[in-house]
């Protein structure tokens, strides 16, 4: 089987269809990002560890959303 080693465009990469493992790991880090999101904003007084862990899965939810939105399938 050859290989053709072919470089996408961000534009393309997102416009191209998602496997379906990184399908699962989208909804799982947009998931950990909102839980992250809602910690920060929470309306009372969180102590500063929550604060801290908030704002690790609020970051690790966005990077997980973004690396599998930028895989693509091979055809």
């Amino acid at each position: 089987m050859k290989k053709i080693n072919k470089r996408l465009s961000l534009g393309e990469r997102m416009q191209s269809p998602t496997p379906s493992f990184f399908k699962k790991i989208r909804t799982i880090g947009l998931t950990i990002g909102a839980i992250g999101a809602a910690l920060l904003a929470a309306p009372i007084a969180l102590p500063a560890v929550m604060i801290t862990i908030a704002g690790y899965l609020a970051t690790a939810g966005l990077v997980a959303t973004a690396v599998s939105s930028a895989t693509v399938e091979e055809k």
